[in-house]
């Protein structure tokens, strides 16, 4: 293992944006609440269960595309909804509107509240840097980018695949392993030589379906057997605990 704690093979470190790099991943959770809870309240009325900001939103909507978030969690409840187009707007009783609506809550939620980065995950990728190995950026954020640029993150890495470009290169979404794999291709290394850096159980997941030789669980909510069963090599609570100082 190098003093980055990773394997010796590893030459590229792929890192997801929210719980990882920002701390935005609490944003997102309250975003998607209101969302759902107001949507249910007017769907199932008084009798309508609340949207869980915690297992519901681990299960079904962390770090999936937004709309496969909608998707997955209306189908756990039983709803089907018409899938309408990207341009809808947040009233809209569709699974677009309904992913334009959290959007528009979130942005809300970023300009008024601001967003932070996790400084352990700041200070291992200027060492991963310093030791030579190359980095990307995998969410699937359309926000990615400002994220980044809010907190001057952006110029720590060499590749950025994201929401806008992975829909610009009809790439799916985690689970799947697409967008990792498209952040390695872009780097120029093979998946069996890439470290991937996740807090969410679909991240785990594109890890393992991808191949890639090493993936690194961030527990921030105290997850980490899950992390563990879903393909994690390790889980730390923040990446300050592999190491890294040069």
């Amino acid at each position: 293992m190098t003093q980055l704690g990773l394997p010796d093979t590893i030459q590229a470190c792929l890192f997801d944006l929210d719980g990882v790099v920002t701390r935005t991943a609490v944003v997102h959770a309250a975003a998607w609440k209101e969302t759902f809870d107001a949507f249910l309240h007017d769907y199932e009325g008084e009798q309508g269960r609340p949207f869980d900001a915690i297992a519901e939103y681990d299960e079904y909507v962390d770090g999936r595309p937004r709309a496969d978030g909608v998707r997955a969690f209306l189908d756990s409840r039983g709803i089907h909804l018409p899938e309408g187009t990207p341009g809808d707007p947040p009233g809209a009783r569709t699974v677009r509107g309904l992913g334009n609506r959290k959007n528009a809550r979130l942005l809300e939620k970023i300009r008024t509240g601001g967003v932070r980065a996790y400084e352990g995950t700041l200070g291992y990728l200027a060492a991963v840097r310093t030791a030579g190995l190359r980095t990307a950026i995998v969410s699937s954020s359309a926000n990615c980018r400002d994220v980044l640029r809010s907190v001057d993150a952006e110029h720590l890495f060499d590749v950025r695949i994201d929401g806008v470009v992975a829909a610009e290169r009809n790439l799916p979404g985690k689970p799947h392993p697409d967008t990792f794999l498209a952040a390695a291709r872009d780097l120029g290394v093979e998946a069996s030589r890439a470290a991937v850096f996740e807090d969410a159980l679909a991240g785990m997941d594109a890890g393992r379906a991808g191949g890639f030789g090493y993936v690194v669980g961030v527990d921030r909510v105290g997850q980490a057997d899950a992390l563990y069963a879903h393909g994690a090599d390790v889980v730390v609570r923040d990446l300050a605990e592999l190491g890294g100082k040069q």
